[in-house]
């Protein structure tokens, strides 16, 4: 095992604190929360799989469906409401199959510069997955050129449990940062989309924490960063050399690493805990 020293990390405090000072952490948030949708129709793979067309698609058309009181947002299948023999095959109705692979994406995008030249963190948690194998969901953080020429990303699988990622996007004017989910696989007849399986995310808001208090003494000082460092090495939390619950984890991505350092030299100032 590679151990690193409280010096390096005594080194790295600064170099840490001016990450943290840009870095931008976004969440998942509900219905009010400024959610767009668009969809990217393809040909099937046994057709070729040409891109087809793309265009804006109202959120609960992708299917995604908000529940507000239950701090819950649902992904399904796509299920288009036309028989024609264009999206099914041999035509619409139940049983048919679909003619066209759908790529759902529902997303938030920042145009004004604020997200652009940062680290750029998406994070939330997956309640469940039951999608088949003919459909797989993302969540994703993309940055892309001002004329969407190009772009970059970072995509995960949709897993159950708390998710964490982070995208350093590039400088520049006019960019466009994005984050959300996309759902692809063929479209689905609506008395059949039950039977594909859905995700189910968050949408509720975390609770006020102090993450940098790893004794719970109400302070995030010098005994805090002993404990921190004493754990930072990359570690798999579930390793049982690791304390119980894993207090450093700081982003609850299962591992203690330069993510979670930036997260506690934000907090490591001798500050009392609200």
């Amino acid at each position: 095992m590679k151990m690193r020293s409280l010096g390096m990390l005594a080194a790295a405090v600064c170099a840490g604190a001016a990450m943290s000072a840009e870095a931008v952490v976004v969440n998942v948030g509900n219905s009010g929360a400024g959610w767009l949708g668009y969809m990217n129709v393809f040909e099937l793979p046994s057709n070729g799989g040409g891109y087809v067309f793309g265009s804006p698609w109202g959120v609960p058309d992708l299917v995604a469906n908000f529940d507000d009181p239950a701090n819950k947002l649902t992904l399904m299948v796509n299920s288009i409401n036309d028989p024609n023999p264009f999206w099914y095959t041999p035509e619409g109705g139940p049983g048919a199959a679909g003619n066209k692979t759908m790529d759902a994406v529902l997303y938030h995008q920042v145009d004004d510069g604020s997200l652009s030249g940062v680290p750029v963190t998406f994070e939330g948690t997956v309640i469940s997955n039951t999608f088949s194998s003919s459909h797989v969901a993302k969540l994703f953080i993309r940055d892309f050129a001002p004329d969407y020429s190009y772009f970059n990303e970072l995509a995960i699988d949709v897993a159950p449990g708390p998710f964490s990622i982070t995208l350093e996007t590039e400088p520049g004017d006019g960019r466009h940062v994005q984050w959300g989910f996309n759902v692809v696989g063929p479209c689905v007849w609506i008395t059949d989309a039950a039977s594909y399986g859905s995700a189910v995310i968050s949408t509720g808001g975390a609770a006020p924490t102090c993450p940098g208090d790893l004794n719970n003494d109400g302070f995030v000082d010098d005994a805090d960063f002993v404990l921190f460092a004493g754990a930072y090495d990359i570690l798999d939390c579930a390793e049982p050399t690791m304390p119980a619950g894993c207090p450093a984890d700081l982003n609850n991505d299962g591992l203690v690493d330069d993510s979670d350092f930036v997260i506690f030299v934000s907090a490591y100032n001798e500050l009392i805990c609200p």
